[in-house]
């Protein structure tokens, strides 16, 4: 999330390093010839001497900007592996629920999510990993329930002393007849490159109305007006092969191949029709698993009607309210 977008769904930096820096050094000699102002800088595989990139050249992890101008590579309108733009740091503020957060900035939404403003962009952590921790086989008839004034859920295993608590907690739920109402799911945060999608639904223990998110991506921000190979626009497109998604420095365990809705050149703007949400399991460095739902898109639809078509194609989409 950002000022203009939320949630990124990006390639670890760590990937794109080891790909980026691969090999021994072969540096170029003489050094490159700067022009006036810039300056030579070693290259983030500390490998070459490089000219340090400037506001609005693109940049990634190999070729940094130019932080004696406080310049730093801004990720958050950038497709999966793809470059980012040199920006000052000053530009990198984000901006959640008409709330203005500095960039390194961690707080906190809600209870079970903290969350850090960074590279223009917000990743967020889930606080209540230990409800996708399986108990271990001596728990007999383990089940996750809401402990009143706890935040996160927890497992509660049958024994003779917990047994009547456990009844009362399941027998009075809320949750055992409650009618189930949610809204539609809002449109993506953003035109192109990674955002949010939102909703409201009771779809949970208490039966209390809530938001709930999900990670969506309509097309990437540079993608073709028309679908590959074609010479007509079609409203949607498969990407060529399947991806494993990242987020919040985890890796899906699964590789999707996603479907995205196309960008025409005749005035038209296309946006996800029918759509699906899945989720989605992420591994994370230390070993531990995540999930979060992510929107699947099974059509688009193209019409003129386009309140928002100045955004279609740029590489910096703004949020609109």
């Amino acid at each position: 999330m950002d000022r203009r977008g939320l949630i990124t769904i990006t390639f670890s930096p760590t990937q794109v390093y080891c790909q980026l820096c691969g090999g021994s050094c072969h540096c170029p000699s003489p050094p490159p010839l700067c022009p006036t102002g810039v300056p030579l800088i070693l290259d983030g595989c500390r490998c070459c001497q490089v000219c340090a990139r400037q506001m609005g050249e693109s940049c990634n992890e190999k070729y940094m900007c130019d932080n004696q101008r406080g310049l730093q590579c801004d990720y958050s309108a950038s497709y999966p592996g793809g470059p980012g733009e040199c920006v000052n740091q000053e530009e990198l503020g984000c901006e959640i629920n008409g709330v203005a957060y500095q960039e390194g900035q961690v707080f906190q939404p809600s209870c079970d999510l903290r969350c850090r403003c960074e590279g223009g962009g917000v990743t967020c952590l889930r606080l209540c990993n230990e409800e996708l921790r399986l108990p271990g086989p001596d728990c007999l008839h383990p089940q996750l329930v809401q402990l009143p004034g706890r935040c996160c859920r927890e497992w509660l295993c049958e024994t003779l002393e917990n047994t009547v608590f456990l009844d009362a907690l399941t027998g009075t739920s809320p949750s055992s007849n409650c009618v189930e109402q949610s809204t539609e799911w809002s449109s993506c945060s953003r035109t192109c490159g990674p955002g949010v999608s939102a909703r409201m639904s009771n779809t949970n223990w208490a039966c209390r109305l809530e938001t709930q998110t999900r990670l969506c991506l309509v097309r990437p921000c540079q993608a073709s007006p028309y679908r590959p190979g074609t010479s007509r626009c079609e409203s949607s497109y498969m990407a060529p092969l399947p991806v494993h998604l990242e987020h919040q420095g985890c890796r899906s365990m699964l590789a999707y191949r996603l479907r995205y809705c196309s960008l025409c050149s005749d005035q038209r703007c296309c946006h996800p029709h029918r759509t699906s949400t899945i989720l989605v399991t992420f591994r994370c460095q230390l070993g531990h698993l995540i999930q979060h739902p992510v929107m699947m898109i099974e059509s688009c639809i193209c019409h003129y009607h386009c309140p928002h078509s100045h955004l279609l194609g740029s590489g910096r989409p703004t949020l609109q309210a």
